[in-house]
């Protein structure tokens, strides 16, 4: 999973949480019975409000993987469904990654997956990723043939970044809809992004009174300031998932990418 460092508007930064992180296997069998005890509680909790605040897409999508109330997702199983779908697969990790090998991976239709479970006590916030972030926030949308193309073309666009303002301007555009996305259905606004999904706290805020919700025009997206130590002040709302499509596009013709 990728790190970035934007508080205060500084260019994005990616650490790593070991000196030569690798991939990893994901030992399933290893998981504790109170390890899936907090993923039930955890997925009982978002899927209670997802029903109805979340984008029909990310529910088809958790659908399609599999994804169950009562234990944590085995990642062989999730990529036997996903892969025949769109060619996404979760590839566990041990860390996070440096931005130039996490989107090389995006590139190649591989999600980097932290396979940690968060204790019972950090249940509303966790300072880093675990699996229920990166598999019950992010996984589902890979279902969607849409989004899986988008994000494949964000990691080609964002792995030719050669300038911090590039490559800000790639982690707006990541964090604004991948993280942090809404869309419009049926008239009613609702949460697609990751961070949305998997945060009640993040999703309260967005479909709030406190959150100023624009319409998402790629040059506002760009300019967009955020940080990543507190709720969201604005955040931008699609018409249909093709916009993406179109965005990562015009993006790196606005800012000089040649993705590779």
């Amino acid at each position: 999973m990728l790190d970035l460092d934007l508080t205060n508007s500084r260019p994005p930064r990616a650490t790593i949480s070991t000196a030569d992180a690798h991939f990893i296997s994901q030992d399933w069998s290893a998981y504790s019975a109170e390890q899936h005890a907090v993923w039930s509680l955890l997925y009982d909790r978002r899927m209670d409000a997802l029903e109805s605040t979340a984008s029909q897409v990310f529910l088809d999508g958790a659908n399609i993987i599999g994804l169950a109330r009562d234990h944590v997702p085995n990642l062989a199983e999730v990529n036997a469904r996903l892969g025949p779908r769109t060619g996404w697969s979760a590839v566990p990790v041990d860390g996070f990654l440096p931005a130039p090998e996490f989107f090389s991976c995006l590139a190649s239709r591989r999600f980097p997956t932290t396979v940690t479970v968060r204790s019972r006590d950090q249940l509303d916030y966790l300072p880093e990723p675990d699996i229920f972030h990166d598999v019950f926030g992010h996984v589902p949308l890979h279902a969607h043939r849409v989004f899986a193309d988008f994000l494949q073309r964000v990691g080609r666009a964002a792995r030719a970044a050669r300038s911090d303002e590039q490559t800000h301007a790639m982690a707006r555009l990541f964090w604004f809809t991948v993280e942090f996305g809404l869309i419009r259905e049926g008239g009613d606004v609702k949460i697609y992004g990751s961070g949305l999904i998997s945060s009640h706290a993040d999703a309260a805020n967005a479909l709030g009174p406190r959150c100023e919700r624009r319409p998402f025009l790629l040059h506002d997206v760009l300019a967009q300031p955020f940080r990543i130590d507190h709720v969201q002040d604005t955040l931008f709302v699609l018409e249909s998932f093709d916009q993406l499509f179109a965005a990562v596009d015009e993006a790196a013709t606005w800012l000089g990418l040649e993705p590779a």
